[in-house]
Formats: C-alpha cells, structure tokens, sequence
C-alpha cells in the first residue's frame, strides 16, 4: 500500500470518530445498516455434536457459543472450591527468574463439550495442570492432565468425534491426549526445540491448535507453523489411537522482516501465539513481528505432497499476537500492538481490515489504537468478534469499539478499565467483554446502530485475561486471582444435550475423516 493512502486511512478513520461516537453518521455519510432479519452468525466446526470445541469456534475464529446469554448472572461455582487458588512459580521470560503465577491467562478460553452423559469444561491453568470439570457444578469429572509449566493458552477437542484433546504446555510439549481411558493419556507429542531446525524466541504453545479433518494445524512460540497428520483411528481394543506425523514445518518470519525489525539481540521476537485461521486452502496467522501470512496447504490437506506456498505477505509494523479472524467473503481482521512505536505502526494503524486477494494492496481500511494500556504498550492484543454487518475491536488502553466491516466507520466507543487484553464475544446480541479490574460487561448490540445499553457488569475480583466461553446460558472463564468461575442466572439448570451423534466408529480408518470443506465450518 502506497505510504499516502495509507495515511489517508487513518485520518479517515480518526476523522469518523468525531461523527460515529454517539452511534448516529454524520449527515454526509450512509446511515448504519439495521439487521433486517435474525443475524446471520458464523456456525462451530464441529457439526456432527455440539459444543465449542477450540478457540472462538471455528476454523475462520469467528463462532463464540451457543446462548441464551445470562441477564441476571452470578457466581454459580468456582473451582477450586476450597479456595486453594492455582498458582505455580514460572519464569517471566526465556531467561529471566521465577515468579508466581495463578489463575487463568491470555487467550485461556475453555472448551466446553459433552462428555459421558454429562457436559465437561476442558481449561488450562497457571498450575501447570489441564482441568476438566462438570459445566453444572464445576467439580472435577476427569483427571487432570498434569504438565511440567504454565498452561496458559487455550487447546482444542477433536471436531470430528474422536476422543482426542489437543494441548499445549510452557514446558515445550505440544500433546495429543486420549479422553477414552480412565486418565487422559498423551499418545503423542511434539518439542519446540528439537522438531524445527531453528526455533526463536521461546518454547510455550499459547495458540489453539485447530484440526481440519486428520491433520492438526498449529504455531509455536518457537516461531514456527506446523502441519500435522494425525492418522487417527482405532485399536483393536476400541481405544483411539493416533500415528502423527510432521508433514510440513513453515518459519514464521523472513529476512525481509528481520531487516524491517532491527530487534536486539539475542534474537528477534517473531514467536507465533495467535490461533491460526483456515479457509479454502489456506491458513492465516501472525507473529510477534506483525508479519501476517497466507499459506496455500491444499495439497497437503487432501494427501499430496507438494509443500506449503506463501500466497499472501503483509507487514502491520509491530507484534500481532491476535488471532486472523476470517469472514465469509475471506477478508481478513486483525489487531495489533503498539510497542515497538516504529514509522510503520504509526502511518498503518493497528485495527485493520485486509483482502488477501489484492496482495500488493490489500488494506481495505485501518484505525489507530496507540493509546498506552499494557505493559507500556497500547493497539491490541484482542481477537476481533464479527457480528452482522459489524465488526468489534477492544484495545489495551480499554477502547471497546463496534465498526462497520464495509466501510471502517466507528459506529460507538465504549471506554472500560485497562489493561484489557481479553476477547470480545458476541452471542444472541449481546457483547461480553473483560477487563483487568476484573469486570465483565454484557451490552445489548441487538441494534447495532446506536450505542449499546449495558445489560450488566459482574465483579469477578481479579484481571480477567481469558475469553469467556458461553454456552447454554452458561459463561465459563478464569481469572489471575487463581480461580475458574461458572456463570450463570440464579435459576439456570446445567447444560443438557445428547454427546456426539456421529462419532467415528471403532472400525473407521486412521484416513482423513472429513474433508477440509466440511471440517473447516465457516
């Protein structure tokens, strides 16, 4: 994109808030659509049984439950109930010292799925441990899974049925799991050290790994992307039983971005921690560098053997730990941070809408977010929440705003406490958000166009980091005070729902079990 249209972006956007802050365009401008029916949201990836299964839902990250959402909410249960809070001591960075570390983190947001007659919430915790509780008691209904660090980002259940879980740790491990034995039993896993020819920056697997029929697609903080066939199937025993196998390993920065970067040695920051994002071939993600990518993996998902083409490159300027988030059309969202405070950052912007199909030119519109909120950092470290014909950003600095996708307009501003680094998320027309002060807000966006009515604002106590899961007119979500909390209306009954009805059957084939089209529900 030419330096001056670029810029024109941004005054643009800058110019639209002054006319779109009380939900009203300005005279000159379109009036904001009205939804002219019920909205038209994205679906999970897992289609054969319900639940949300990975990291907002879907391949595309734009699927956040299943309502009603609570409109009276309180604590229903908190977990551990003993008050013995979940706490390990971890370091700070790759080599600095120890320090404690409790609750639930960025992105931390639960599965929540139906298991043996029941439904089970499936989280990692700053304990070291992977939890798997009962969503209507919140006791423990499984063993923990128990690793050797932090847990801090979110994991993924198979969509397609099998009893497979699929986790990462801070001790380097990615983990294939099995859930049909008395104890969850790694069947397989991957080290961020020794699988790559030259990892950088840390070891941790802080992104949602996301499964499209038999092959696990994920980005390591060891600054690498990871094809993974999975050969799953069954033994002779009726267990599950997997044969993974590293079909392609893609470095997740170039020399062009070292060069952009100039970052200090010892080694350049381009981990990847967003959950990567799927549609028609080709997988999307970021880095700690701001480099996004489009990667043409087709071949390799139908069986082949051709390896992964970049088909897409574009530089925002600073770290994009946010998650690519993929709306129908295939336009890209995507939020950055502020703090590398670099020419590039400044003239982009750091809430953008791309169009991966115009390579040499594909911003489509930008705003800035350079307000200071996190760790002396401002832009975002939110995933963007797509709703209708909108699309909803949440800064570091506590800026929580509802733009119109077509045109990049602010339609209204919000402003909560900051930092705020957790997700939005968008159910039934209401729109969840948490903040480091430990509120969680509900607003009423039923109609998009005037600014939204807040519906309630529960205090859990603590910095709530983690994306809430909502599900059945329950919400599930942690906090860094060392609890995981079950939200719901006083009278709410637990979650209900048949398990999965079209499990794969102890004779299916370790084949792909459902092709990437199906798998990958937009």
């Amino acid at each position: 994109m030419p330096r001056w249209a670029a810029g024109l972006v941004v005054v643009v956007a800058v110019a639209a808030v002054a006319g779109a802050l009380a939900g009203v365009a300005r005279s000159d401008e379109a009036p904001f659509p009205h939804p002219s029916g019920p909205v038209d949201v994205a679906g999970p990836i897992n289609t054969a049984f319900p639940g949300l299964t990975t990291f907002r839902g879907n391949a595309s990250r734009s699927y956040y439950g299943q309502g009603p959402v609570p409109t009276d909410p309180v604590k229903r249960w908190t977990f551990p109930a003993d008050g013995q809070k979940l706490c390990a001591m971890s370091a700070e960075t790759q080599t600095g010292p120890k320090k404690l570390w409790c609750g639930t983190g960025w992105t931390g947001q639960p599965n929540v799925v139906p298991f043996r007659g029941g439904w089970q919430v499936r989280i990692g915790a700053f304990d070291d441990h992977y939890h798997f509780l009962d969503a209507g008691t919140g006791v423990t209904s499984f063993p923990d899974l128990v690793t050797g660090d932090l847990a801090k980002g979110s994991a993924t259940t198979d969509a397609d049925g099998y009893p497979l879980y699929y986790a990462g740790s801070r001790d380097n491990q990615l983990r294939v799991i099995a859930m049909d034995r008395a104890t969850p039993t790694v069947l397989w896993q991957a080290d961020a050290h020794t699988t790559v020819p030259q990892p950088l920056w840390n070891d941790d697997w802080d992104g949602a790994p996301l499964q499209i029929g038999d092959y696990l697609l994920e980005g390591g903080e060891n600054s690498w992307f990871y094809v993974i066939r999975l050969h799953r199937g069954y033994g002779p025993d009726g267990l599950v039983r997997v044969d993974p196998q590293i079909v392609a390993t893609v470095p997740g920065w170039d020399q062009q971005l070292l060069n952009d970067l100039h970052d200090p040695p010892p080694q350049p920051d381009v981990s990847i921690e967003n959950s990567v994002a799927y549609r028609d071939g080709i997988v999307y993600f970021a880095n700690s560098g701001g480099l996004v990518q489009g990667w043409d993996i087709s071949d390799l998902l139908a069986g082949g053997t051709s390896p992964p083409k970049r088909v897409f490159r574009f530089w925002t300027g600073d770290d994009t730990d946010a998650s690519v988030v993929i709306d129908r059309e295939g336009f890209l969202y995507v939020a950055s941070e502020y703090q590398r405070f670099n020419a590039r950052a400044k003239e982009l912007g750091q809430l953008m809408k791309l169009d991966p199909r115009r390579p040499n030119d594909p911003v489509v519109w930008s705003i800035p977010a350079t307000e200071i909120g996190f760790e002396g950092a401002g832009g975002s470290w939110a995933t963007p929440a797509l709703y209708g014909d909108y699309v909803y950003f949440t800064t570091a600095a506590g800026r929580v705003l509802e733009v119109q996708r077509s045109t990049g307009r602010i339609v209204w501003e919000e402003q909560i406490n900051a930092p705020t680094i957790a997700s939005p998320v968008v159910v039934d027309g209401t729109l969840l958000q948490g903040d480091c002060s430990g509120h969680l807000y509900a607003w009423d966006v039923s109609d998009p166009t005037v600014p939204p009515p807040l519906e309630w604002d529960l205090n859990l106590g603590d910095c709530i980091e983690s994306t809430p899961a909502v599900w059945d007119g329950w919400l599930y979500v942690g906090t860094r005070e060392g609890f995981i909390y079950g939200v719901a209306d006083a009278d709410t009954p637990p979650p209900t729902g048949s398990g999965p009805s079209a499990s794969p059957s102890p004779s299916a084939s370790p084949s792909v079990s459902a092709s990437p089209s199906v798998s990958a529900s937009l």
